[in-house]
């Protein structure tokens, strides 16, 4: 279902949209607030031999679309003219008070063979809970519509970006990133405690943690992939890693190559930003054939770890044949390591900056007005 705009005229419901869209699965959507069990708009009466769907079923479900059908009872099918398909959001279906009663909140498909697609990125976000219920209603000769009873409400999720989705937030991301720089390690910043309780509980291993709800809402790996993060950008000036951070004044520095070299995979895993001109990407280093390598293979885009706009690792073919290591300027990279990482490689030391709290990313959410970096799918 691809549908245009809101039609907010309850006296005819198809007539502010009827004739708009060709080919598609729902001609138009304008408002029927359920209340109750039946139908209380003006326009609409009651018929007690319409069908009511029966054995609801949602498949095929993506970020912004689901195909629905249902069972119907023979008699009087052919009367059928339209579907009333009434979805709101689980979470938020009576949370926002400014809404006034007449705010479309129905969908009105002429009557189509079963399976039937919704689809539409500005009224479906992904990985959100919604709720679904169906009315049979066929169109009279003076407008009106005799309407079947509400069949049982249905409750669905839908899913997580797909690959397409994410390519196109790659892409997007490629063309702010800006030139590239040389670094030389990987650090990340935490307190005092976080150390310790690694060294003494942890074997002196950093252990890998499941990400956070920060960055697009529809990224596949938040909630579920497990890591930890690293920084790489470095200032301008000093070619170093800046000496403030907004996430503890104890850092962890290891060589670049013990975390990326020839034997890891890189994955594109986001693209955001929080409401400020910062951008942040965020990139998957996974050894190969590790859990988390076999996790990123299935759900994000892989990037060549030689030649991509990033983050690369390649060869010094002038100087000793070591490798060279180099992070996208205009961006700040969100490196996660899906293993576990031994403090003895690398060394902990207290910076001379500032923690900045107001720069944290944790749980961030991403601004939904930005252009830069929003696709034409739910936020």
């Amino acid at each position: 279902m691809e549908v245009p705009g809101l039609a907010h005229n309850i006296t005819s419901p198809l007539s502010p949209c009827e004739g708009m869209i060709k080919n598609l699965s729902l001609d138009a959507i304008q408002l029927c607030e359920r209340e109750g069990n039946k139908s209380q708009d003006s326009g609409i009466s009651e018929m007690e031999e319409l069908p009511v769907p029966q054995n609801i079923k949602i498949s095929n479900i993506t970020c912004d679309s689901f195909k629905i059908c249902w069972d119907m009872e023979p008699r009087a099918k052919e009367r059928i003219t339209h579907y009333f398909i009434d979805l709101n959001k689980k979470e938020n279906k009576n949370s926002n008070k400014f809404k006034h009663k007449d705010v479309p909140t129905k969908l009105v498909a002429k009557a189509v063979p079963l399976p039937m697609t919704v689809r539409g990125h500005w009224f479906l976000s992904p990985r959100t809970e919604y709720t679904v219920a169906v009315q049979t209603a066929s169109k009279q000769t003076d407008g009106d519509y005799a309407v079947s009873e509400w069949s049982e409400i249905i409750e669905f999720c839908t899913a997580d970006y797909s690959s397409v989705h994410l390519n196109q937030l790659l892409e997007k991301a490629e063309v702010i990133a800006g030139r590239m720089l040389r670094f030389s390690v990987f650090y990340r910043n935490q307190n005092k405690e976080y150390f310790d309780h690694a060294r003494e509980v942890q074997g002196n291993r950093m252990l890998p943690s499941v990400k956070d709800n920060s960055g697009s809402h529809g990224s596949p790996i938040s909630g579920k992939l497990e890591g930890i993060f690293f920084s790489c950008n470095t200032e301008f000036n000093t070619g170093k890693p800046p000496q403030d951070s907004p996430y503890g004044r104890h850092r962890f520095e290891v060589q670049a190559d013990a975390l990326f070299n020839p034997d890891t995979n890189l994955y594109f895993g986001d693209f955001y930003c929080m409401y400020t001109a910062y951008h942040y990407v965020i990139l998957v280093l996974a050894p190969r054939g590790s859990p988390g390598d076999e996790f990123c293979k299935q759900r994000l885009p892989v990037l060549d770890i030689t030649n991509n706009r990033f983050l690369t690792c390649t060869r010094d073919e002038e100087g000793d044949g070591g490798l060279v290591f180099r992070h996208a300027q205009d961006v700040i990279l969100e490196v996660i390591y899906t293993e576990p990482v031994d403090l003895a490689l690398g060394t902990v030391a207290e910076i001379s900056g500032h923690q900045l709290m107001s720069l944290s990313t944790v749980n961030a959410k991403k601004d939904p007005s930005c252009k830069t970096c929003n696709i034409s799918v739910g936020r």
